[in-house]
């Protein structure tokens, strides 16, 4: 996945958005390899938190960023949904509401990153300061600017405190979000996710492209760094992210925790019983 990693020099603006960089397969290959990659990931998944039982302090986080309609939702009904629940702490940053508004922009992060043994996954997070906030002018330029370096010492932080962070930026392409607004409007079944305001906000894509290149160039850490998946294909961001948690996990070295009992003496102990 080092294909996907930002470098040195990234421009958003210069990405395809159309790629599969690092999967020469189609739609029924990804469909195959996404089926096999959630056994090998349920797995993972599991020793990842049964370690924690242990006394494992390890813990993981998914930051989820991107554009409306660029498919959020699907990696975590088909990516992260295919795993144990009760080992994913899923949350869903909308605007923050008057009394999270009293409180430092981090405040109501800080209290939803996961704890030992959970794979945390935050759809939109405390990017949107940044983002949106930048934007709308919803806090001063001077604000702005102060955020991002608050943000990097928030990961440290949180990297310090045996968290592997993952930030991904699923990219959309300006037309085909107009593609995916459209088929929204011509199903009933697809009403209630679509909201006026996407329109508003397409209205402003150059701003946030701009907004989220500044994002990059100020975020990008080795300790926290940014992955950049070309999202016009769901197929293919799906199985990218898949693959980004398999490959964080797998480099974990994770193995089943040891039995504190004798197991045999247990055996027959319940033989006996």
């Amino acid at each position: 996945m080092n294909a996907l990693r930002i470098g040195p020099g990234f421009v958003l603006a210069s990405q395809r958005t159309d790629a599969t960089p690092g999967f020469a397969g189609d739609k029924r290959a990804a469909a195959a390899a996404l089926a096999e990659g959630a056994t090998v990931l349920s797995e993972l998944q599991e020793k990842f938190f049964a370690n924690s039982r242990s006394g494992d302090t390890r813990k993981l986080l998914l930051v989820l960023q991107a554009m409306d309609t660029a498919g959020k939702g699907g990696i975590v009904r088909h990516v992260v949904g295919a795993v144990d629940p009760q080992g994913i702490d899923l949350v869903a940053f909308k605007a923050p509401t008057r009394a999270e508004l009293t409180h430092d922009f981090l405040w109501r992060i800080r209290k939803r990153v996961p704890g030992a043994g959970l794979i945390g996954v935050f759809d939109r997070s405390h990017y949107e300061d940044v983002l949106i906030g930048r934007v709308r002018q919803l806090a001063p330029p001077a604000e702005i600017d102060k955020r991002y370096e608050q943000i990097n010492e928030f990961e440290q932080e949180l990297v310090d405190d045996d968290t592997t962070v993952i930030k991904v930026m699923l990219h959309l392409g300006f037309d085909e979000q107009k593609v995916r607004l459209a088929k929204r409007l011509d199903r009933a079944d697809k009403h209630w996710k679509y909201n006026p305001g996407d329109v508003d906000e397409r209205m402003l894509w150059p701003d946030y492209q701009e907004a989220y290149q500044v994002v990059f160039e100020r975020t990008h850490t080795d300790a926290a760094p940014w992955f950049v998946i070309p999202a016009d294909k769901k197929w293919y961001a799906r199985l990218a992210v898949q693959h980004l948690l398999i490959d964080t996990l797998t480099r974990m070295n994770l193995d089943w925790p040891a039995a504190t009992y004798d197991v045999e003496v247990e055996k027959a102990r319940l033989a006996a019983s």
